[in-house]
């Protein structure tokens, strides 16, 4: 599959797909446990069998495929297992349509039949998603794919079940779920997505029994008045203290029933009065057990009025709504209605508001599970969280945790494997009716046998299991267990889990539950937490709002290999989220476009490298002659090492975007706009054939170890260029050695390389200055003083045998130089500009030396350094005030800033024109003092300078002061949590000292933000 040479342009469809077809025919990515080695395991999260590829998948796939190919070609015995999951509730629906086009319904078929069905649209349908992660260059174990209801995941999920049940942490009970009419099953808490909806807030009148007047109750759900038991009130609210313990008049029903007091009523809540329906609210649930209430239930299971709501029956819920209001108001009983803003819980998977219903559902008990993983999590800080601050929401989510519901009235999943022995119940299934928990039907029967009697008669529990039921025991039952297997025992626990944060509660805890459990430790040792991909308006996509980005159309476009970079690369610190321009009139992407523009620079480069190499490889021409290396040489060699150190350092501390990003300018700057212009003479001289073969064996050593470098961020190019590059058609670029940092081919650094990595960064080429009209005669003589000293330059970088003589020359050339454009070329206003860009390099230059223990150059001035951080931090500071108040990105503000120090006041009108352009600013004050009466605006400070940016007519006031007030909110919590929780003797003197400060720590931020949008709530006036 060698080429002898790269086509003029690359073409990455073809590309792509021929390299995928080597990898999966080569088998290069099949795991094998008996390697040896340092394993390294990540378990992919299984998107659903009816998904498609979207930009969230794309994004995780990404970062995975980075860590799996980097520590494949470490060295690490890797395993990336691939694998999809059943989707109950989204199969469940799609094969439910399909019948109901043809007239016909899930239960006029039958169980058989149904699951005939699904198992047919998943052999047809099923596989679409796998295609395209395979498209995307996973490079994972395709001969390990699993399916969540495979036989050997099945016979795991069983094998749980029956665990837990023997152990006593599963059990069957009669509770309040949270109920989805749309799907008919009940749902867990956490399928359940809570959205704020304008609605109404009613008020009635119950009479009184005695016919001496009416209380008045207040009710979001009038339909749920047909089920009252009961009306309540404070007992310490004094308007009431009379009604305790009369009795009112059910309006339609005619039902008599108690006024009770309870402390939980809220009296600010409408009239103080609320009306308790014990089977159609959580609160009112328990409260009807406070009180022994009756439990009336007046809904079907599709959300229908039953038999007990009187001449409402058969109506749906919000027909009914309707209709109740109606009637009452006919009989003089509606008191008044007005909007009122809900907080209503919706089914994630339905889209229909829940009812609360109580049915007969099986659960585990959550505490035990919790605990174990809470342990591990306090006394060894396991699992490790990337970063850090999920740690906390994770174990919050652990102390806080309810019984899990984990039946679902499915048929497609798992079934429960529960077998009812309805011969003792009459051949009637009912709540008093014993059951058999077993592996199997024979087993069942034989359970049965033995505790009832020859004369039985089973019927096996028709409802599935929770999907996150099965997905908890993903990280081992896709390795093997129940059985010891030598997959287990090499590849468990898993290395890292890479995530989004958004299913930290469905399943990161699921499976750290479980895999204590039964595993006895954690299933992961690292959980890295990425944020959301953005549209391009940093809004976050949703197939609601409609701003989905399709990654396929940009693939199509692009090509898979700018995709996957432009994720990775726009990663700025782990778990932020990141934003993906896009032009939706053109479906094009400049971010993307800038990651193919990468690409080709990458190409064109290898191009030119492989005409200058006379058809040898790398190894024809062996590692570089040290003894006549040329400062270039050095410098490039140095350079390439010191990225490498870097490179390795920022994936094995997931930092992957700085990796990424530290790539790209070593790819475009030193080596491609540096180092092959810097050796382009060499390689024509050849009346110097010792200079040509060493500039040759730099070139392809370099070459073939960037692309080495690349290949985890951009498989399908770099294996495209490493085979031309190499010969080695058998092989694969994905599985040889990583770089490591090569002592002996890494010179020290001379002075005259330092000097050319300061010049690189200076700005020579500043390609839009415009030409100062009163210096045009001179324009001749300042051209050809700049051509005529840069000949010179390039002259004598070909004679650096005589290096002090060369270095003299070049400083002396490069300041002519530059001295003759800033002079005659440059206008005064592009002066100033420039000065910018000088001030923006040298920063540069002091940010990008860095690697394990960055250097600093002794040629820049500290105090200059400062004002750089001065003026860059301001820049920070604005651009996420305009996050933050939701700013479009083009919008220009005006922005404030004030300082008391004179000095500080000087650094920032120094980089007005820097911050104005950078981050946006139309007009920028700078003042010593603000008047207390700037209102609207929103505020920040960096260092002892306050930044202010008047908000008026850039953002909807009011929808910022709602968003800020719902953060305030949160942040409230959060503090009286952690006050809670300090406040705790146990948690003090008991939990380790370094999660007791973290919780100081915690709380110390979280009042230090409460602070923050406080101030800001108020100047919104």
């Amino acid at each position: 599959m060698t080429e002898t040479t790269l086509p003029s342009q690359y073409d990455p469809f073809t590309t792509e797909a021929k390299w995928q077809q080597f990898w999966e025919e080569k088998q290069f990515f099949k795991a094998d446990p008996e390697k040896g080695g340092k394993p390294f395991c990540i378990v992919i999260p299984p998107p659903n069998v009816t998904g498609n590829l979207h930009m969230g998948h794309a994004f995780n796939t990404a970062l995975i495929d980075v860590l799996v190919r980097y520590y494949r070609m470490r060295g690490d015995n890797t395993l990336c297992l691939p694998g999809t999951d059943h989707a109950s509730i989204a199969v469940q629906s799609i094969i439910d349509k399909q019948l109901h086009q043809e007239g016909l319904s899930r239960f006029e078929i039958g169980r058989e039949k149904f699951l005939e069905r699904a198992w047919q649209w998943k052999e047809q349908s099923g596989g679409e998603i796998i295609n395209q992660l395979k498209r995307l260059g996973l490079s994972a174990d395709w001969s390990r794919e699993r399916f969540t209801m495979d036989e050997g995941l099945s016979a795991a999920v069983r094998t749980a079940f029956i665990k837990l049940y023997e152990q006593g942490l599963i059990y069957r009970g009669k509770y309040m779920v949270n109920w989805c009419p749309a799907s008919r099953s009940a749902i867990s808490d956490l399928e359940v997505e809570n959205k704020e909806v304008q609605g109404n807030l009613w008020q009635f009148r119950y009479p009184l029994v005695d016919g001496d007047g009416a209380i008045e109750v207040a009710t979001t759900r009038p339909e749920t008045m047909l089920g009252d038991t009961a009306v309540a009130v404070n007992p310490n609210d004094e308007r009431y203290q009379d009604w305790i313990g009369k009795t009112v008049k059910l309006p339609l029903i005619e039902r008599e029933i108690p006024v009770i007091s309870d402390e939980t009523v809220d009296s600010s809540f409408g009239t103080g009065c609320v009306k308790i329906t014990p089977a159609h609210d959580f609160n009112d649930f328990a409260m009807g057990e406070r009180h022994n209430l009756p439990f009336i239930t007046v809904m079907n299971q599709d959300g229908t009025i039953n038999d007990n709501g009187g001449e409402f029956v058969g109506q749906d819920r919000f027909e009914a709504r309707q209709n109740i209001v109606k009637r009452l108001e006919e009989q003089g009983l509606l008191v008044k209605v007005e909007d009122y803003p809900l907080t209503v819980p919706y089914s994630d998977r339905g889209k229909v508001p829940i009812e609360p219903l109580i049915s007969t559902q099986w659960f585990v008990k959550i505490g035990p599970l919790a605990q174990k993983a809470l342990d591990c999590l306090d006394q060894e800080n396991s699992p490790y969280f990337v970063p850090q601050r999920w740690k906390k929401v994770y174990r919050d989510w652990l102390v806080n945790l309810k019984d899990w519901c984990i039946s679902r009235q499915l048929w497609w999943g798992h079934q429960i494997p529960a077998w009812y022995v309805i011969s003792e119940t009459n051949g009637e299934l009912t709540d008093e009716t014993p059951y058999i928990v077993a592996d199997n039907d024979e087993q069942a029967r034989e359970k049965a046998v033995a505790q009832y009697g020859e004369n039985i008669q089973l019927q096996r529990d028709d409802d599935a299991l929770d999907t996150w039921f099965s997905s908890g025991l993903w990280p081992f039952s896709t390795l093997g267990w129940p059985e010891n297997t030598q997959d287990l025992e090499t590849y468990f626990p898993n290395t890292t889990l890479v995530t989004g944060f958004d299913i930290i509660f469905f399943w990161v805890a699921r499976m750290t539950m479980m895999g204590g459990h039964f595993l006895g430790e954690m299933p992961f040792r690292d959980v890295y937490i990425h944020g959301l991909v953005r549209d391009e308006n940093g809004k976050k996509m949703s197939k609601s709002a409609g701003n989905g980005i399709d990654p396929l159309l940009l693939i199509n476009k692009y090509g898979s290999d700018a995709l996957r970079y432009t994720l990775v690369r726009e990663v700025t610190g782990a778990g932020q989220d990141i934003s993906l321009q896009y032009n939706r009139e053109t479906d094009e992407s400049s971010s993307v476009e800038a990651s193919r523009n990468f690409g080709n620079k990458l190409w064109n480069a290898s191009r030119f490298v492989f005409m200058n190499l006379d058809g040898k490889t790398p190894e024809d021409l062996g590692t570089p002659d040290l003894e006549n290396l040329t400062d270039s040489d050095r410098w490039i060699l140095s350079r390439f090492n010191q990225i490498v150190k870097q490179t390795r350092h920022y994936i094995e501390t997931y930092g992957l975007g700085e990796a990424a990003q530290t790539l790209y300018d070593f790819i475009w700057g030193d080596f491609c706009d540096w180092y092959i212009e810097l050796v382009k003479s060499r390689l024509y001289d050849d009346q110097h054939p010792q200079s040509r073969l060493v500039a040759q064996q730099t070139l392809a050593y370099v070459l073939e170890g960037t692309l080495k470098l690349l290949h985890p961020f951009m498989p399908f190019i770099t294996e495209e260029i490493w085979h031309t590059l190499t010969k080695r058609s058998e092989e694969t670029l994905a599985l040889q050695p990583y770089p490591q940092v090569d002592e002996l081919i890494s010179p020290p650094v001379t002075p005259s390389q330092q000097k050319r990595s300061i010049w690189q960064k200076l700005p020579f080429k500043v390609p839009s200055l415009s030409i100062d009209q009163s210096v045009i005669k001179g324009v001749g003589i300042a051209v050809a003083a700049f051509v005529g000293l840069n000949f010179i330059f390039a002259f004598i970088l070909t004679l650096e045998q005589f290096p002090v003589i060369s270095s003299v020359l070049e400083l002396v050339g490069i300041g002519y130089t530059g001295w003759f454009i800033y002079r005659y070329l440059v206008t005064q206003p592009k002066r100033q500009e420039l000065q910018q860009i000088w001030a923006a390099k040298k920063a540069e230059l002091i940010g990008s030396s860095s690697s394990s223990q960055p250097s600093r150059n002794s040629l820049i001035n500290p105090e200059l350094e400062k004002e750089f951080e001065l003026i860059f931090g301001t820049i920070r500071t604005i651009r996420n005030l305009r996050a933050e108040a939701d700013i479009k990105p083009g919008t220009k503000v005006n922005a404030i800033l004030q300082s008391e120090s004179q000095q500080e006041r000087d650094i920032l009108s120094k980089g007005q024109t820097y911050i104005c352009d950078l981050a946006k600013v139309e007009e920028l004050t700078i003042t010593p003092a603000i008047t207390d009466d700037q209102q609207q605006v929103i505020a920040g400070v960096v260092g002892t300078i306050q930044v202010l940016i008047p908000l008026a007519g850039i953002v909807d006031i009011d929808v910022l002061r709602q968003k800020l007030e719902k953060n305030l909110h949160k942040v409230e919590n959060e503090v009286q949590s952690l006050r809670d929780r300090l406040n705790n003797e146990n948690f003090v003197n008991k939990a380790p000292a370094d999660v007791v400060q973290g919780a100081r720590d915690a709380l110390a931020e979280a009042e230090k933000q409460q602070s923050i949008l406080k101030e800001r709530l108020s100047r919104l006036g």
